[in-house]
């Protein structure tokens, strides 16, 4: 591994979101290593069902506070249309009452809240989560019509812009339509998950769906935040 990879990953891991990935692939990970060797090693199926648990828990325990992002989001980057601006509200507010509650949810985990609430808790969570993702999509489709839009002014032949900046007009929309399809992957991923809190189903329900589902959304969002 280059110095330049370990100084990566080491700049990856000090983030909150870095350390949040890493786990989020622990726990899918085990989740299908416990669904593949439940029948023929129990014991081991156990062990990594624990582990899975564990990086549930703690994955919830790293995102306290994380409801105000929304807040944040909003008052740096309101969007640029009032289509644009409220979608932004509507996915920001179903993120904020799904970060709010997951952190309530984790109380009860943990037996801090009483363990009945668990089952509410966790539908308003996924309830808010499968909203503000559908807003997120459809925010992210417009931008990346948008950009192919642009796209396709800088390529025609009667354009005035000098060369290299098409050229570096061109570079940016790339990466921005690459990372936007990073987002729709790993929302549409976390959707179906929250789904499967919402209306319980055999697709959305079962280990393999929801293990490579997880895995999908945390590697889309390990290649999003991985430093440039």
């Amino acid at each position: 591994m280059s110095n330049d990879t370990v100084d990566k990953l080491v700049i990856f891991l000090a983030k909150r979101d870095g350390i949040d990935k890493l786990v989020k692939t622990f726990q899918y990970v085990s989740k299908l290593v416990h669904w593949h060797v439940e029948a023929t090693k129990p014991e081991l199926a156990q062990r990594f069902k624990q582990w899975e648990v564990a990086s549930g828990l703690s994955r919830k325990a790293f995102r306290t506070g994380r409801f105000l992002t929304g807040f944040n989001l909003l008052r740096r980057n309101p969007g640029a249309t009032p289509t644009l601006r409220l979608l932004a509200v509507l996915a920001n507010a179903g993120e904020m009452v799904y970060w709010s509650f997951d952190h309530l949810l984790w109380l009860s985990r943990i037996g801090t809240l009483d363990a009945k609430f668990a089952r509410r808790l966790s539908f308003i969570s996924a309830f808010g989560e499968s909203f503000g993702y559908v807003f997120f999509i459809i925010a992210d489709f417009i931008l990346m019509k948008q950009g192919l839009a642009k796209e396709r002014q800088l390529v025609a032949p009667d354009h005035e812009e000098k060369y290299k900046d098409v050229e570096e007009s061109l570079r940016k929309i790339k990466v921005d339509r690459v990372m936007r399809l990073m987002a729709v992957a790993a929302n549409v991923a976390d959707l179906i998950i929250a789904l499967a809190d919402i209306e319980p189903n055999p697709f959305c329900n079962h280990a393999v769906t929801l293990g490579i589902s997880g895995l999908v959304s945390a590697w889309s969002g390990w290649y999003r935040n991985w430093p440039s």
